[in-house]
């Protein structure tokens, strides 16, 4: 059956009673009408396209009436054009060659003496055209603007919108008719024209000097609209167009920004706005918001900005969820501006941290970490740990991060310090970043006064709770390390304590009770190892912590030998465990008890390390905290790390090196000339005992912090040799060319030991051929993942025609790869800035196994 209308094809498509008849009869009607557009049935042609238009607005094929569409608009009736315009708003878009068709069609109506055809040519340009469409018709459009009808040139306005989104490089043409359109009285024309405006600075900055003399006349503008009384026309919510206002705002906002003249002469009308709109109905708070980012971005005084930020204060008082979310967006923005304004607030963005919404407990959150400061950091990490206590899990990881490093920056005293480390230990000890615990154990190394007050509260706190992975690291550590301040004495019982036996003030104001301290046994500290170790929350490195703490207890002289036999069963059943690491660990620390009293020189306190900052700024939860050194992707697949050349790199210490650190001992030297013979020390005897050499490489970069798998400071060589081995004879070198380009000339000769495979030590020559000097030379090497690289200072950044300078390498790579290096190299020579990068990996194969 064959409907003649759209009524009657809608009422058939809806008695249809399921979709397959409602697919028949759809098809049954598109091939119905296809044959009527053969047969060129002008009669019928707008009831045939409306009907198209509704198959299509239910999903079905309709391309195929697109030429009749453009037949419509032909047609001299209105009401064709207007469906015919329909119809290719809705079957046509930019990227189809039909539409090249409309635009004669489009440029006839443009100049129509119905001014409705004129609409409706204007509404069909503004959806769909095209870059070459927007240049056929952009003069038609230039002189619509200066329309005398105001439904036209509202119109107008916004197809020269459409028109500089395609075409930027035509936007002075609408320049001077858009500075007349500001002075339109119409509201609709006014706001389209507002709205090409800010277009229009947003693209071109060159725009934006000469709408600066327009401030005056949007300033004259926005006032009208906020003293003027009721206006029915345009009211909303008994504010008269807040439409209007809000877009005079936002253009006010670009004008003004980095501009004085033009920001002094909007700071009154911004005051007005702000102390007269309504902020109860949502209407006001949208105007209020825009009010706000107009005044925080543009030059304006110190008091309005303040004003601006207690708007801001009051939207967090609000019910609404969403303005209490833009409020504390819009705050973590202008925090850095003013804080002092921000403060405030304070007290109502720590109730936001409990408020229903997650997204509002985030922002609050982030806000909470940017507004402390010395003045009040204890009562804001003191609200923070709080929250800490009730938050959910995907917070802790930032929230201990942040805790930690606002502790650290603005810390009163070292006591506060730890106490609120200790407490972040307690209440979060699984979401505490690695980089923040190492920050903590360097801190207690660096305040003895302070090793027995935290050694009992960790003791005190391990004994309560097993189950904080970072509390039961830290614990172990520093109780293994400082284990005779408890056996002397040091434990602090909370639960029973004692009279008050000293007041020791910590702050003009505040004082803290010290309590006397109470014996605490080796039985005690053992048994708290040995159940951490035989729990379920231990896992790998936990095992390693504790392993490396009762070997450290048991070289105390306090133990006595009922613990001492104990540790040692407790080492000799993980010299069978089927993990590597801590069985290599257990097979070591069980042969320091055959060593007597060269036992307690091994195991000695750990000197205390380089103390620094944990991480400069504000930490990231997407970026681990501390990290600086930044990642490339090798060329061969592998990740490689960049080391500078005046800033060595960390590389790996060799046994050597650590027992040094251990013992602090002053044998190493840097010079290039023989030493006298110094006398020998514990070193040099226990290094004797293992088959190492007594002579120490001397470190060029400061001792690393103790880290986190610290038990690796403990690891001694398997080798037992009473005797040192004789150094085998020297090799004869070989250079290698690495880089020969604009007359310098770099080579490297390897080095390697049969006694230290893996290690490879490269001499670096630089010399020029030329006549000229090079000068300025930057020399970096990197090394893939798998390998780590130390680089000492070269001996001259500038090279002279004749001369060669030097620069020695240390590359600690596995036993049997290939050493490969990425080059960059930087110099002036001959006036000529030059910058370049290779990759060499020409060393022959086997130099990691001690082989030249």
């Amino acid at each position: 059956m064959v409907h003649h209308n759209l009524k009657s094809l809608i009422k058939g498509i809806r008695s249809c009673k399921t979709v397959a008849d409602e697919r028949a009869l759809i098809q049954q009607e598109s091939a119905a009408i296809r044959a009527s557009f053969r047969e060129e049935d002008s009669f019928q042609r707008h009831n045939n396209i409306a009907k198209l238009l509704y198959i299509h607005m239910l999903g079905s094929p309709a391309h195929f009436g697109q030429i009749e569409c453009l037949k419509l608009v032909a047609s001299p009736r209105f009401s064709d054009k207007r469906l015919g315009y329909l119809g290719i708003m809705l079957l046509l878009d930019e990227n189809q060659e039909v539409l090249t068709l409309v635009t004669n069609s489009l440029k006839n109506d443009m100049n129509h003496s119905n001014m409705y055809a004129v609409g409706l040519a204007l509404c069909t340009f503004a959806n769909i055209a095209s870059e070459e469409m927007s240049r056929d018709l952009a003069n038609e459009i230039e002189k619509l603007l200066g329309s005398s009808n105001t439904y036209i040139r509202k119109k107008a306005a916004l197809c020269a919108l459409r028109v500089i989104k395609k075409v930027p490089d035509i936007t002075d043409h609408f320049t001077n008719k858009a500075k007349n359109l500001l002075t339109d009285r119409n509201h609709g024309v006014l706001l389209s024209s507002i709205t090409l405006v800010t277009e229009m600075c947003q693209i071109d900055p060159a725009v934006l000097d000469e709408f600066r003399n327009a401030v005056p006349l949007l300033v004259r503008n926005l006032k009208s609209l906020v003293t003027t009384g009721y206006s029915p026309e345009h009211d909303v919510s008994g504010i008269t167009d807040p439409f209007l206002q809000v877009k005079i705002l936002r253009l006010l906002r670009l004008l003004g920004k980095g501009d004085q003249q033009a920001s002094e002469t909007m700071n009154d009308i911004l005051a007005q706005v702000a102390t007269n709109t309504d902020s109860t109905k949502n209407v006001g708070n949208s105007i209020l918001y825009e009010t706000v980012l107009t005044v925080l971005e543009i030059e304006a005084d110190t008091g309005l900005r303040v004003m601006a930020i207690n708007i801001l204060g009051k939207f967090l008082s609000n019910r609404d969820n969403n303005i209490r979310y833009v409020a504390l967006n819009t705050l973590n923005k202008v925090v850095s501006m003013d804080t002092n304004a921000v403060q405030r607030h304070r007290n109502i963005i720590l109730d936001c941290l409990r408020d229903g919404d997650i997204s509002i407990r985030r922002r609050a959150l982030e806000l909470s970490y940017a507004l402390i400061n010395e003045q009040n950091v204890r009562v804001l990490i003191r609200e923070l740990l709080a929250f800490l206590e009730v938050a959910d899990d995907e917070f802790k990881l930032g929230m201990t991060t942040q805790i930690c490093l606002a502790a650290e920056r603005f810390a009163p005293n070292r006591r506060w310090h730890i106490d609120t480390v200790l407490r972040v230990l307690k209440l979060a000890g699984n979401f505490v970043r690695e980089e923040i615990l190492s920050a903590f154990i360097r801190l207690v190394a660096h305040t003895p006064e302070l090793q027995a007050y935290t050694a009992s509260k960790l003791y005190t706190a391990l004994k309560s709770d097993i189950s904080q992975e970072s509390l039961t690291l830290a614990a172990t550590w520093i109780i293994g390390e400082y284990s005779e301040v408890l056996l002397e004495g040091g434990f602090v019982d909370e639960d029973h304590p004692k009279p008050v036996c000293a007041i020791i003030p910590s702050s003009p104001k505040t004082f803290d009770v010290v309590f006397p301290p109470q014996q605490a046994n080796d039985t005690d500290l053992v048994e708290l190892l040995v159940s951490i170790i035989d729990s379920p929350y231990a896992n790998y490195l936990t095992k390693q912590f504790v392993l490396a703490a009762v070997t450290k207890i048991s070289s105390r002289r306090m133990t006595t030998g009922a613990e001492q036999d104990r540790i040692q069963e407790l080492l000799a059943k993980y010299t069978t465990s089927p993990e590597l690491e801590l069985q290599q660990r257990a097979v070591e620390f069980a042969s320091l008890f055959s060593l007597g009293e060269l036992r307690e020189g091994v195991l000695e306190r750990m000197p205390p390390p380089e103390l620094k900052a944990t991480v400069m700024g504000v930490g990231d939860e997407n970026k681990p905290v501390g990290s600086t050194q930044s990642k490339d992707g090798d060329l061969l697949g592998d990740e490689i790390t960049a080391t500078p050349d005046l800033a060595a790199a960390a590389a790996a210490p060799n046994n050597q090196d650590l027992l040094a650190e251990i013992f602090g001992s002053s044998s190493a030297t840097s010079s290039s000339a023989s030493p006298a013979p110094a006398p020998r020390t514990t070193v040099d005897d226990i290094l004797g005992l293992f088959g190492s050499s007594t002579t120490i490489t001397p470190a060029t970069s400061p001792p690393p912090a103790p880290a986190l798998s610290g038990v690796s400071a403990f690891s001694l060589p398997q080798s037992q040799s009473s005797a040192p081995p004789q150094a085998p004879p020297q090799p004869k070198l070989t250079s290698y060319t690495a880089y020969e380009k604009n007359e310098l000339k770099i080579t490297l000769t390897p080095q390697t030991n049969a006694a230290k495979p893996g290690v490879v030590m490269i001499l670096a020559r630089f010399q020029v051929s030329g006549a000229n000097a090079a000068t300025g030379l930057n020399f970096q090497a990197a090394v893939p993942k798998s390998q780590q690289l130390q680089m000492l200072p070269m001996s001259n950044p500038a090279i002279n025609p004749g001369s060669v300078e030097t620069q020695q390498m240390r590359v600690v790579a596995p036993v049997g790869s290939n050493v490969r290096l990425r080059l960059r190299i930087s110099y002036s020579i001959g006036g000529q800035n030059i910058q370049d990068q290779v990759d060499f990996s020409g060393f022959p194969p086997g130099l990691t196994s001690g082989a030249q």
